[in-house]
């Protein structure tokens, strides 16, 4: 007569097996944000990222680009969320960075609050989000600045999801970073740096 238990700890077994195997596919690769901030202290890799948390969508009807006021803007959360990305850039050795950044106010604050450097607004980078026309044109100026920048030092560029998916292909959150590396056949997107948010 076969031993029940030995039925009962086979299936157990199995299920361990299969649990186990789910939760590592589940699990994101060990160390795969590390490599990507390694990539960013390397020549030829630079940072793209989405500016911090703004509530709401797009901007308020007749909009200022140079008046604040009429923006959407950071919450407290999002200065807190910029403030701790900017510590993620220090903790992994990038305490200093060419840091450019969309005339958007909540892109502006967002870069200064990283604590990298003096920061230069970027007109290619701007939000083409109430007209996509400027797009293709948009994205095509910013390939053609990126080809032609020193890439030795960091470089940080703050912007918009429109602007990063246009260039990436990636549809990045609130402060998400994407690591990209400069070819000499153009560029290479290696990942993503979600950041949490505080």
């Amino acid at each position: 007569m076969t031993n029940p238990l030995i039925h009962l700890s086979g299936r157990i077994a199995r299920f361990s097996a299969i649990a186990i195997a789910l939760l590592m596919a589940c699990a994101p690769p060990a160390r795969a944000d590390e490599k990507l901030w390694e990539a960013l202290n390397r020549a030829g890799h630079f940072a793209i990222m989405r500016h911090a948390l703004a509530p709401g969508t797009g901007d308020p009807a007749n909009f200022q680009v140079k008046d604040c006021t009429t923006q959407r803007n950071l919450d407290d959360a999002g200065r807190a969320q910029a403030r701790a990305i900017g510590e993620q850039f220090r903790a992994r050795g990038i305490t200093a960075a060419q840091v450019y950044s969309s005339q958007w106010c909540r892109c502006l604050e967002t870069a200064r609050l990283l604590g990298l450097g003096e920061v230069t607004e970027l007109p290619p980078i701007n939000s083409f989000f109430q007209d996509f026309s400027r797009r293709e044109p948009q994205t095509e100026a910013l390939r053609q600045w990126l080809s032609s920048r020193d890439l030795q030092a960091p470089l940080v560029l703050v912007t918009h999801q429109v602007n990063i998916t246009a260039f990436t292909g990636v549809f990045p959150s609130s402060g998400e970073i994407v690591v990209v590396r400069r070819t000499a056949d153009g560029f290479t997107t290696l990942g993503t740096i979600a950041t949490d948010v505080p």
